[in-house]
C-alpha cells in the first residue's frame, strides 16, 4: 500500500470501537483514560458478557484480561474463534502473566498480541493502532472477494452466503424474507447499438440507483450476472417488497438514460418479487419466475408471487 493509502487508513481509525474486558473495573478505567479520547470504548467484566457484546456491537478490537473468575480469557478467546460471526475480531491479551508457557497459551488461544500489566501507555497506544490498521486492511482485502468490480455492489458469491444467513435469522425470529430479481430491459440491444463502454456506464448507474433506493442496513443489492441484479430483504413481506420494487422502477426511469433501440425510449427494468415465511421455499427461483412474467407482460414493470 502507498503512503497515501496508509495515511487514509490511519485517519479512519478514529471511528474504531474497542472492547475492554476485565473483571476489575479499575483496570478498565486505566485503559479508558489512555484510549478513550481516540476510540469508542465498550466495557465488559466477564467472558460471557464479552461474547454477548461482540455479537451485538462487533467491535474492531478486543483487549482481554486472562485471569477472570467466571470464565478466563483463554477460554473466552477460544470460544470467540469458534464463532464464525465474531471470529475475525482481533484479540490482544492484557495480562500480568510472565511465564513462557503462559505466553504460549495466549498465542495458542488465537490472540494476535499480548501486553503486560501494568500497562505502558505508549506501548498500548501503538500496539492498538498497529492491529486496528491490520484489521482495516484485512477487511478491505476480504471485501474485494465479495464486490463486483464494475458496479461496486456485492457479487453473486456474497449474495449466496448472505441469503442463507438471513434465511436462518428470519427463521429463528419467525419473520418473512423477500427476494427481488431486477433485469435491465433490452440490454443486449443497448450494448449492440451504443457499445459496451456505454453499457458498462448504464450498469453502474442502475446499480447505484438500486442501492440508493434500498436504504435499510440489512437490505442487500448484488449483481446477479450480466444485466441482472438481485436484492435480499430480511423481515419484509410481499407488500413491503412490492412497494420497494415500485420505487426502484421509478428510480430507474428517473435516471432518464436514453435507449434508442428500446420501444420505451429509455433504460428501464423488469422486476420479479417473492416473499415467504416458508423457509424451505427456493425464493430465488420464485422471484425468477415472476421476472419472466414481467417480461412476458411487456417489461418496465414488476410481478410478484401471490
Amino acid at each position: 500500500m502507498s503512503n497515501e493509502l496508509n495515511l487514509s487508513y490511519l485517519q479512519s481509525l478514529d471511528d474504531a470501537t474497542i472492547l475492554v474486558v476485565d473483571d476489575q473495573p479499575i483496570n478498565i478505567q486505566v485503559i479508558y483514560q489512555i484510549l478513550g479520547d481516540q476510540y469508542q470504548i465498550l466495557m465488559a467484566t466477564s467472558g460471557p458478557e464479552a461474547i454477548k457484546v461482540c455479537k451485538k456491537s462487533m467491535p474492531d478490537l478486543v483487549l482481554l484480561d486472562v485471569v477472570m473468575p467466571e470464565q478466563d480469557g483463554l477460554t473466552t478467546c477460544k470460544k470467540m474463534k469458534l464463532d464464525p460471526d465474531i471470529a475475525n475480531i482481533p484479540i490482544i491479551f492484557v495480562t500480568g502473566l510472565q511465564q513462557q508457557s503462559e505466553e504460549n497459551a495466549c498465542w495458542e488461544a488465537g490472540a494476535v498480541d499480548f501486553i503486560q500489566k501494568p500497562v505502558n501507555p505508549s506501548t498500548l497506544i501503538n500496539r492498538v493502532k498497529a492491529h486496528l490498521l491490520l484489521k482495516k486492511q484485512s477487511d478491505l482485502l476480504r471485501s474485494f472477494a465479495y464486490v463486483d468490480g464494475l458496479t461496486g455492489v456485492y457479487n453473486r458469491r456474497f449474495f449466496d452466503q448472505y441469503l442463507a444467513n438471513q434465511i436462518a435469522v428470519c427463521k429463528r425470529l419467525q419473520q418473512p424474507i423477500a427476494v427481488m430479481i431486477i433485469d435491465i430491459d433490452y440490454f443486449k440491444k443497448y450494448n449492440d447499438h451504443l457499445g459496451h463502454l456505454a453499457g458498462d456506464d448504464a450498469l453502474k448507474l442502475v446499480a447505484q440507483r438500486l442501492k440508493a433506493v434500498s436504504k435499510r442496513p440489512a437490505d442487500l443489492v448484488a449483481r446477479y450476472g450480466g444485466e441482472e441484479f438481485i436484492c435480499v430483504l430480511p423481515n419484509t413481506d410481499i407488500s413491503g417488497a412490492s412497494h420497494l420494487a415500485e420505487k426502484m422502477l421509478t428510480g430507474i426511469r428517473e435516471l432518464d438514460i436514453e435507449h434508442p433501440t428500446s420501444p420505451l425510449g429509455q433504460v428501464t427494468v423488469s422486476i420479479g418479487v417473492a416473499a415467504t415465511t416458508d423457509y424451505k421455499v427456493n425464493l430465488t427461483q420464485l422471484a425468477d419466475e415472476q421476472l419472466y412474467l414481467a417480461k412476458q407482460q411487456g417489461r418496465n414493470r414488476l410481478c410478484y408471487a401471490p
